[in-house]
């Protein structure tokens, strides 16, 4: 017979509070640890902006499943949806409620590389300050010229998951996708710079400004990292790249009006929730006749035109009108 604790398989609980002195499960047996040892990764504390998205996020009982599956089976998790419905601020809401610091971010252009997430190497630096070491006597290392990206940071081999956001990977170069889960499938790379100089240990900068150790020019996690990619779905993936995500299309707030008003009044309190439940109803309506709207317009709205300024009935009706201007329309 199972017990309550066997039966609660969740990690992130999606309450809005910090929970400690939790464990990540053991991996899949396709998913091994491959680092033999985790080591001390110094991780920056949450931002006062991270802190409070997270804090206030509303996650629906289909975001907190599928996250959870992503912890256990080591998977990124893909979230599609419209614009403004929380799909980035998901990774703050995670890192915040299980107290993994400020989560790594990589928003995604046209012109983005796998080389660029992993790692830099300034080379004319380098040169540079050989020619100044030649008069001056200051030697410094190749790892001062080195500094891993934010997946190369994601990927170091800390004994608890860090957290990443690639934003927008649908705005990615065709190959970009699958290069990336290839990296995450194997949950190590290799810095050849390093490489070429044998079994040496060189301390590099990560993407947070602290040092960390490599040897041998390979990084290795032992943890892998908690990977959640955003895209507005600008673009079909093929086929390979989704089998190995998980995917979750973020439910849109203005579907679920109860949702809408707890985001409201979680941002700014019940009084201003129960002096714009009219507006917040206009907005809803709008949404489901077939506007495509975003979350945070009608918390500016309502934090600009409901709050205490002294302003005309005219310029707040004028103000709403501005500030939640349709996005488009849903197909």
């Amino acid at each position: 017979m199972s017990t309550e604790n066997e039966l609660d398989w969740r990690i992130y609980r999606g309450d809005g509070q910090v929970h400690t002195g939790w464990q990540p499960p053991e991996p899949p047996i396709w998913r091994p640890r491959r680092s033999a040892a985790a080591a001390k990764v110094v991780v920056p504390p949450l931002s006062e902006a991270a802190s409070h998205h997270g804090s206030h996020y509303k996650s629906s009982e289909e975001i907190v499943r599928i996250v959870n599956a992503a912890m256990h089976l080591r998977r990124p998790l893909l979230i599609t949806g419209a614009p403004g419905t929380g799909k980035s601020t998901l990774v703050d809401a995670i890192a915040y409620e299980l107290d993994l610091g400020e989560p790594l971010r990589w928003s995604v252009t046209s012109r983005s590389t796998l080389h660029d997430a992993l790692y830099s190497y300034d080379a004319i630096g380098r040169a540079q300050h050989r020619e100044a070491e030649m008069r001056d006597g200051q030697p410094l290392d190749i790892g001062h010229f080195i500094r891993l990206g934010p997946l190369g940071t994601a990927m170091l081999p800390a004994d608890r998951p860090r957290v990443l956001l690639i934003d927008e990977i649908d705005k990615a170069d065709i190959d970009l996708p699958n290069d990336l889960l290839n990296v995450l499938e194997e949950g190590r790379f290799h810095i050849p710079e390093l490489g070429r100089l044998g079994k040496k240990t060189y301390n590099v900068l990560t993407r947070d400004g602290e040092p960390a150790a490599i040897t041998g020019g390979d990084v290795e996690c032992f943890e892998y990292p908690l990977v959640v990619m955003t895209s507005n779905g600008e673009r079909d993936f093929p086929a390979p790249f989704l089998r190995r995500c998980l995917q979750l299309r973020m439910p849109d707030p203005c579907e679920n009006p109860e949702r809408l008003r707890a985001i409201v009044e979680a941002h700014l309190g019940d009084a201003m929730a129960n002096n714009a439940a009219g507006m917040i109803e206009h907005f809803i309506q709008r949404a489901q006749d077939g506007e495509i709207l975003a979350t945070d317009q009608l918390l500016n709205t309502v934090q600009l035109v409901m709050g205490a300024y002294a302003m005309s009935d005219e310029d707040r009706l004028a103000l709403a009108d501005q500030l939640t201007v349709s996005l488009g329309r849903k197909p």
